[in-house]
């Protein structure tokens, strides 16, 4: 991924306060991971910083002619840097290109502010105290370990931040699919749809809230990967449904489908998928009654709730997908991780499954402008509701103590069960 800055106007100060960027001469791995942690921190929310290698540094400034590094410090800090980076709590590995300045090559590390924090590291590299790790924080243009109340920040920053609501790093504007953009304002009568056919992704971003802007940068937000990518699983392995039908249970037939995308594309073609391959009616007539009963074998109705209820509430920060599972018995549909741990074992049996908060709050609000989910805590009531309608009997919910993961089995209407 190329720096969202010009490298010259970052060394020269013109777009980056100079609180925010370190000059290093050479390589010293120890200080180098100290001002990485902190840069991650970013406890004042200004977009991290840069460490420069290669640029001497004078009260502050950089020391022109920059000296530059020879291929062999390259080498080294290549190596160096990413096992120093893997001994942070949690992991983070930033961004490091070599580059021409001045006719000299130096090392620039980009360091975005994380959010996972508060960010440890090693308070030495000695081989016995690397076991021992604080976090630090950047005041000013110094790096600074963290006493208790800037660790308190930091919990409080890390917090608020649901994960649907950060900028992802790891991508630019140029990752979002101006159509997909366009068709969901389309979709949603927005007030924005004659204005996305002229204007540009930086104006339709920042109008739509999707994108977070630094001084030197503007970043799409997770939310914004998620709808608005044709191969969003780049961003978010195993972000996809999957559809596993073993229809006898020899295990001989197993029949599978994955549906990757944009959360809303998977979610209305993974449900087409279950009504035109897996859903089936039956009419049952009475002995001296003009009147029959539609039966499914299940309601269509329950399915959109509960399946749209496991693509609202996953973290998309695990690796696992949804997967909906039919047996000649049920679907059960699983996805990670579980019900918030405030929500009891009784509560989940009573079907009362109601948080102190969303999960994931904006893939919420898309998807219920699309109409695919209502929201208010109202999905599994309204399925129950379904299934009783249906004559069904009600669904089964397993997770476990650690709440890693959520099962929801749906089971097939007893006239559809094989004598």
């Amino acid at each position: 991924m190329s720096f969202p800055i010009n490298i010259d106007d970052l060394i020269r100060g013109q777009v980056v306060e100079n609180s925010r960027v370190e000059y290093r001469r050479e390589w010293n791995p120890e200080p180098i991971l100290h001002t990485i942690c902190a840069f991650a921190n970013d406890i004042d929310n200004i977009g991290g910083g840069y460490i420069i290698i290669g640029v001497e540094e004078e009260n502050g400034m950089p020391k022109f002619p920059v000296i530059g590094l020879q291929q062999t410090e390259f080498n080294t800090i290549n190596k160096e840097l990413l096992e120093i980076c893997n001994l942070m709590e949690p992991i983070y590995i930033p961004i490091v290109e070599k580059t021409l300045f001045d006719g000299v090559e130096i090392c620039v590390i980009w360091i975005p502010g994380g959010h996972n924090k508060p960010y440890k590291c090693p308070i030495t590299l000695s081989t016995k105290d690397k076991k021992n790790k604080q976090p630090y924080i950047r005041k000013m243009s110094k790096t600074i370990r963290a006493d208790a109340y800037a660790q308190h920040v930091l919990l409080e920053l890390s917090n608020n931040i649901p994960f649907d609501d950060r900028p992802n790093l790891s991508a630019t504007l140029a990752d979002l699919n101006r159509s997909f953009i366009t068709d969901f304002l389309y979709r949603t009568e927005s007030k924005f749809y004659e204005a996305s056919k002229v204007m540009s992704t930086d104006w339709l971003a920042t109008n739509l809230h999707i994108s977070h802007k630094t001084s030197e940068s503007m970043l799409p937000l997770n939310v914004a990967l998620l709808f608005f990518n044709d191969r969003q699983d780049k961003f978010f392995p195993c972000s996809w449904i999957e559809i596993v039908n073993k229809p006898d249970h020899t295990g001989n037939l197993v029949l599978k489908k994955t549906f990757y995308g944009p959360l809303d594309k998977q979610l209305t073609y993974a449900l087409d998928y279950i009504r035109c391959y897996i859903l089936a009616e039956k009419i049952v007539k009475f002995p001296n009654k003009a009147e029959s009963i539609q039966l499914f074998n299940y309601p269509y109705p329950a399915i959109v709730e509960l399946l749209g209820n496991a693509v609202y509430h996953k973290a998309y920060d695990i690796e696992e997908p949804i997967i909906v599972l039919i047996t000649p018995e049920n679907i059960t549909i699983t996805s990670t991780p579980g019900p918030d741990p405030t929500i009891s074992d009784t509560d989940i049996k009573q079907y009362n499954l109601i948080p102190p908060s969303y999960r994931n709050r904006r893939i919420g609000d898309f998807l219920k402008k699309l109409n695919l989910v209502v929201g208010r805590y109202t999905g599994i009531p309204r399925a129950i509701k379904a299934l009783i309608n249906n004559g069904s009997d009600l669904p089964l919910f397993e997770t476990d103590a650690r709440r890693s993961y959520f099962k929801v089995a749906i089971p097939i209407h007893h006239a559809f069960l094989s004598k």
